[in-house]
């Protein structure tokens, strides 16, 4: 029996085209499609289906009750079936974010379940009634993508309808083709991007937001330190990304309670900027986009502005920052190389102690 994911087109489909499942039954697939009405009963379930052709692959496309999908899809995880197993273990924290994320109310989780129909379905297509028919088994389809939403879709309250896409007669060595092809050839969406588009879906908590604004007027600001070395929405070499950022002033957040995003760009550029000063002395300012040395001198600022508001009254301004770091800059010897790469806490714990003992750090920088 030829294989219906291999079966040549028919003369009048086209790649990609969405052929009326009441219309004929393709090459390979007359055991399944059938001009008789499907099977009824309590034992089996129906629904109205596509059947979708793109290229020389075949499948069913259409909608199932939440309910009725977890009563009928298992999956095989590697780990418990070392031999055939090819899913990943079920992440149950996950699953039940997707519950809280359905019962939430504003929840939409529209991309398709993909399952592959296994023998024990007797899964029959009427051409006239453009229906799929299967049998209610707790095995009758095996999950190649969507487990955890499927068992997401369980836990939450209230039933939900769900798309479903589903191969018919796949061996196992196509379900696991097909499993890697799922998750190898598509792209996640860049964190980065993520980050950047949270302010379009108006998701954003008030701290993102903050990080947000402060983040744009670093990129935007003609005066600003960090002018032309911030990438908003993807990870380039030589800038600093959104997630970077994000991620080294959530680490000082405790400092800048109650500021706005104004007061935290202008006392932080003004820190940067003697920062910078300080690298430049040793030719290492294109360092500062670093991930690592980003974060730890952005950790250091905490130290550093305390020094400042016993000496200064509060009066953070780049020179008063300059005046505590310049001492901590010129103790570096040119003729200590840099050490492989270091974690930006290890960097930070030595330029912290460094800055009461005076300990020389040009080993710590970044060539």
């Amino acid at each position: 029996m030829e294989n219906p994911i291999d079966a040549p087109p028919s003369d009048h489909a086209e790649p990609s085209q969405v052929e009326p499942a009441l219309e004929a039954a393709l090459p390979g697939e007359r055991d399944e499609a059938s001009d008789a009405p499907g099977r009824t009963g309590a034992g089996f379930a129906n629904a109205p289906a596509l059947l979708v052709t793109q290229g020389k692959h075949r499948f069913y496309t259409l909608v199932l009750p939440s309910d009725l999908l977890a009563a009928t899809c298992t999956v095989e995880a590697r780990l418990d079936n070392p031999i055939d197993g090819f899913q990943r273990l079920l992440d149950k924290k996950r699953a039940r974010e997707i519950a809280d994320y359905i019962d939430s109310g504003f929840g939409s989780v529209p991309s398709a379940i993909i399952l592959s129909a296994q023998p024990r379905a007797q899964l029959q297509f009427d051409r006239k009634s453009g229906e799929l028919t299967f049998r209610k088994d707790p095995r009758s389809f095996l999950i190649i993508d969507g487990q955890h939403r499927v068992y997401g879709f369980n836990l939450a309250a209230k039933s939900v309808k769900v798309p479903v896409v589903v191969y018919n007669r796949l061996t196992r060595a196509q379900e696991c083709q097909l499993f890697m092809d799922i998750n190898t050839k598509q792209r996640p969406v860049p964190p980065e991007l993520l980050l950047d588009i949270r302010r379009l879906s108006e998701s954003e908590t008030e701290a993102e937001a903050l990080l947000h604004n402060v983040f744009d007027l670093f990129s935007n600001d003609e005066k600003s330190v960090l002018a032309g070395l911030l990438s908003p929405s993807e990870r380039r070499k030589g800038k600093i990304s959104r997630v970077t950022f994000n991620a080294a002033l959530k680490s000082i957040d405790g400092a800048f309670v109650d500021a706005s995003a104004q007061d935290v760009y202008q006392v932080l550029n003004a820190y940067l900027r003697a920062c910078l000063n300080g690298l430049r002395y040793h030719g290492a300012e294109a360092n500062i986009a670093n991930p690592a040395l980003f974060k730890a001198l952005v950790l250091l600022f905490a130290n550093v502005a305390e020094r400042v508001s016993d000496r200064y009254g509060g009066r953070y301004t780049t020179q008063n920052f300059e005046d505590i770091l310049g001492p901590f800059f010129r103790k570096l010897k040119k003729s200590e190389l840099p050490k492989p790469a270091t974690g930006h806490l290890a960097l930070y714990e030595h330029y912290r102690k460094a800055l009461s003992s005076g300990f020389s750090l040009k080993q710590w920088l970044f060539a």
